[in-house]
């Protein structure tokens, strides 16, 4: 034990230099404590009003209820890693009689659900040496909902932050979030859970803890109480309650999976498991086109990829593996090779949402978006006359979106310049590890514009959480 506390220092040290892990803070409402705070991610200007956030979309997508559009509004040959050991204790039991009790039907929905998945998500466990029991992190984390987003924005089955998930290869833009596929997001998180379990020396229970309040959150813990329990390190005021509760929770999802008749869940509804062939499409798609070609709906394939933000496969993504039924593998590749490439896809407008500042009108907000005052009223069934300050509207995405950096993260959003707008602010929130200087690097500023901007000393030390201004005017830089 002691051996472990001592190499704590370094380690923290060393984990410092890197991303740090973000906590998946996304178990399903009824289940978890109200979080005391959370901070705001919206982008703020001086004036009051937001910028235009990244997430772009349709009229027909955001008027659809099934696109996941609105619920973002509101988972070998190596040596097999041991078991997670299934402990039976006081914390155990209470989360066993709450899921049978208070939580049973959201718990029944869960295990109907996971049926679809989890097949697929333990042989992909087991592929890289790890128990099966880790599936019920999915479980616990988001009940199998593939678009499950938290108040803390970590995203899918496994809830990945953004910034995790970047760390384990997985795309997230504005066309593709593959924290939403099901096969990606295992396979990034049975990379995650393997590095955890060798940072906290093959222990499960520190390895899911640290899952949920980050690795480094548990580290401090270690090193306070000098123990490497969990059950001990629970027992102080550090953790909070959220992940004191994490490992209970799954070792009693967990026990109750592996015999839930035994635990009064005999009426389990059948669904059917997840099956598809996959199918290479060189160019950008439309889903519609891919429907017809394999005889199914549009609906259908949405479902098969859901980490497709939109109404195709994405652009600047050669070969780009689409999940189609079942079956229909050699039906649709015969189909797309008599469909010259030009012809596969068709343009659509893209919007995005704009909250009006305090003193913005409707013809201003028109003219910094390039449109009339009556198009931008029609487009949002409002009055010509209506105020909008404070209210969201919707906003063409035309002259305010680059994809040029789609292959790195989020697209670059900017509003196209004139001399009766103000100008364009754009903002980083600091990660932890982030410094003045490379920052300034990133977003290819000086250090002086930096500090001038946000009114800092270069020898300030950045508080993770806080946003800085990185870019002003007409130049544009990657949201981090």
């Amino acid at each position: 034990m002691r051996t472990l506390i001592t190499g704590i220092a370094a380690v923290l040290a060393i984990a410092s230099t890197a991303t740090a892990g973000e906590p998946t803070l996304a178990l399903l409402r009824e289940l978890v404590h109200p979080h005391s705070s959370a901070a705001s991610r919206l982008h703020m200007h001086s004036d009051g009003h937001q910028d235009i956030p990244s997430s772009l979309f349709t009229l027909e997508e955001l008027h659809d209820s099934r696109s996941g559009l609105l619920d973002d509004l509101d988972l070998t040959d190596e040596a097999r890693a041991d078991d997670i050991p299934l402990a039976m204790n006081d914390q155990v039991n209470y989360f066993i009689n709450y899921f049978q009790t208070k939580a049973r039907n959201t718990y029944a929905r869960w295990l109907t659900r996971s049926a679809r998945y989890l097949p697929m998500m333990k042989e992909i466990l087991r592929k890289e040496g790890l128990p099966d029991e880790l599936v019920y992190v999915a479980m616990i984390e988001s009940g199998f909902h593939l678009h499950a987003r938290s108040v803390a924005n970590a995203v899918g089955p496994w809830q990945f932050m953004s910034a995790t998930g970047r760390r384990y290869s997985l795309r997230i833009d504005q066309w593709v979030d593959e924290r939403k596929d099901p096969v990606k997001a295992t396979m990034a998180a049975a990379l995650y859970f393997k590095d955890l379990y060798g940072m906290f020396n093959n222990d499960w229970y520190l390895a899911a803890a640290g899952y949920n309040a980050g690795e480094n959150k548990i580290f401090r813990a270690m090193s306070k109480y000098e123990t490497d329990d969990f059950w001990e390190l629970a027992k102080g005021t550090y953790l909070k309650r959220e992940t004191k509760e994490y490992v209970p929770k799954l070792l009693a999802a967990t026990i109750i999976a592996k015999d839930p008749d035994k635990y009064g869940f005999t009426e389990i509804a059948a669904v059917p498991l997840i099956e598809f062939d996959t199918v290479t499409v060189d160019s950008r798609t439309d889903l519609e086109l891919v429907a017809r070609l394999t005889g199914t709906t549009y609906q259908t394939i949405k479902e098969l990829n859901p980490a497709l933000r939109h109404w195709c496969t994405p652009p600047n993504y050669p070969e780009y593996e689409l999940k189609i039924p079942k079956g229909t593998g050699d039906l649709f590749l015969q189909g797309i090779a008599v469909i010259p490439e030009e012809q596969r896809f068709s343009e659509k407008k893209l919007y995005g949402r704009y909250k009006a500042g305090k003193r913005d009108t409707l013809k201003l907000v028109a003219k910094r978006f390039g449109l009339t005052a009556g198009e931008l009223a029609d487009l949002n069934s409002i009055g010509r006359t209506t105020k909008i300050a404070g209210k969201t509207l919707v906003i063409p995405a035309r002259h305010i979106a680059d994809f040029t950096h789609e292959g790195t993260g989020r697209p670059v959003i900017t509003a196209r310049r004139t001399a009766d707008t103000p100008p364009v602010i754009q903002y980083y929130t600091i990660q932890k590890g982030d410094t003045l200087y490379g920052l300034a690097r990133r977003f290819k500023v000086s250090t002086k514009l930096l500090t001038a901007w946000n009114d800092l000393k270069i020898t300030v030390t950045l508080v993770p959480g806080k946003r800085l201004i990185v870019s002003k005017n007409n130049t544009s830089s990657r949201n981090g």
